[in-house]
């Protein structure tokens, strides 16, 4: 009983880490991850059931905005630790039941796992036990176009998503590896961007002296403008 309960023990993933692999059923059929989704950026994300209203306000939002997420290079998979048939009856009384902010006759296209088991739930760390034991939590992982975790948001089983702040993430970390720069609190596309600090006495020196083309408010403090159209013609590109 002892080794059996070591067995069940996984490390939580971190970022910067290679996704864990898996291969699932889903209601778009089977999915190799993350080796099928290679060079595109993929927002995994976990729910704690089908049939529950929370959960059913975030997939109707997230259909509506797949076109979104996908024209900045960006897929999208669901999972939750039901069943495929039950996946399917939620997803179909979704689309011709539910009227919900505007949204109705939504079609989530996207896939959604089956895990029944919590294989990959507990690859992912999605359950909590302190929340629930046998329902995942509202996790969500940006994955890059080479497989690596590069931010992991959990949320309770209480707190639905902020979507607008999901696709900010995404365009804020697309940003960041285009330009080598950093994003500030609460930036959005157009916004000022941050400089590397100086990484010398002479830069830092040069930088406090005058440089048009940044504002530097102290040494290892200094911003730039990137305008909003180079921005997303960068991270909408094709």
């Amino acid at each position: 009983m002892e080794a059996e309960n070591k067995s069940e023990v996984m490390p939580m993933p971190r970022i910067g880490d290679k996704a864990p692999a898996f291969s699932a059923v889903t209601t778009q059929g089977d999915i190799h991850f993350p080796d099928q989704y290679a060079g595109s950026w993929v927002i995994l994300f976990s729910h704690p059931a089908d049939f529950t209203p929370v959960c059913t306000s975030e997939f109707m939002t997230f259909a509506t905005l797949e076109e979104k997420f996908a024209e900045a290079n960006c897929k999208l998979v669901g999972l939750s630790v039901d069943g495929l048939y039950s996946h399917i009856a939620w997803l179909r009384t979704i689309k011709e039941k539910i009227e919900y902010r505007g949204m109705k006759n939504v079609e989530v296209k996207f896939p959604l796992i089956e895990d029944i088991t919590m294989e990959v739930a507990k690859k992912y760390g999605m359950i909590q036990p302190g929340e629930s034991s046998t329902k995942a939590v509202r996790a969500v992982f940006v994955i890059d176009p080479k497989g690596i975790i590069r931010t992991i948001i959990y949320y309770p089983l209480s707190l639905g998503r902020n979507f607008d702040e999901l696709y900010r993430v995404l365009v804020a970390l697309q940003t960041a590896d285009e330009f080598s720069v950093a994003t500030p609190a609460d930036w959005q596309p157009g916004d000022d961007v941050i400089v590397p600090t100086a990484g010398s006495c002479g830069v830092a020196k040069e930088r406090m002296d005058g440089n048009e083309e940044m504002t530097c408010y102290d040494w290892f403090f200094c911003t730039k403008k990137i305008d909003k159209e180079t921005i997303l013609k960068s991270v909408l590109k094709k």
